[in-house]
């Protein structure tokens, strides 16, 4: 795939669309596109965050570890950001990715994202609100669970 096909591939990725062409020709040339099988893991809970990933095409499966083995918390596809908490906070990364379909990433270092988000504050504004949009949406999920579990231990009347 040429530059210009690169480029074109990330114009369409929302977190991107306004990002100048030459500094999207930057980034498809300084990344690595990476494709994964099914099965195929990006990277494990608990590893050092080195890199986020850009989905450009498949599904993948968010796994986190739990007594019973690894459970899938969510799917994630086309135009999503995995990765970035961990580059983004210095933490271990918080969850298994896996390939859950043929997947086609862009692999982005941790020293080329945080300088994207230095260069580009919008950018900074869409990774707040996808951060955001995960918190509010694993908040009611814990809020649902935490009231299923009272119902659960409430003594029947």
């Amino acid at each position: 795939m040429s530059i210009q096909d690169e480029v074109a591939v990330l114009r369409r990725i929302p977190l991107f669309a306004h990002i100048d062409a030459q500094k999207l020709k930057l980034l498809a040339f300084t990344s690595e596109r990476i494709v994964y099988e099914p099965g195929q893991t990006l990277f494990l809970q608990g590893e050092e965050g080195d890199a986020s990933f850009v989905i450009i095409d498949g599904q993948a499966d968010i796994l986190v570890d739990s007594p019973q083995g690894p459970v899938s918390v969510a799917k994630v596809e086309r135009n999503a950001i995995v990765g970035e908490v961990a580059v983004l906070c210095d933490v271990p990364r918080t969850a298994t990715v896996k390939a859950f379909t043929r997947l086609d990433t862009l692999r982005v270092t941790k020293a080329q994202f945080l300088s994207l988000l230095t260069e580009f504050p919008e950018l900074t504004v869409e990774i707040m609100k996808i951060l955001a949009l995960r918190l509010t949406k694993t908040s009611t999920e814990l809020s649902q669970a935490r009231s299923r579990l009272l119902a659960l231990e409430r003594p029947s009347a």
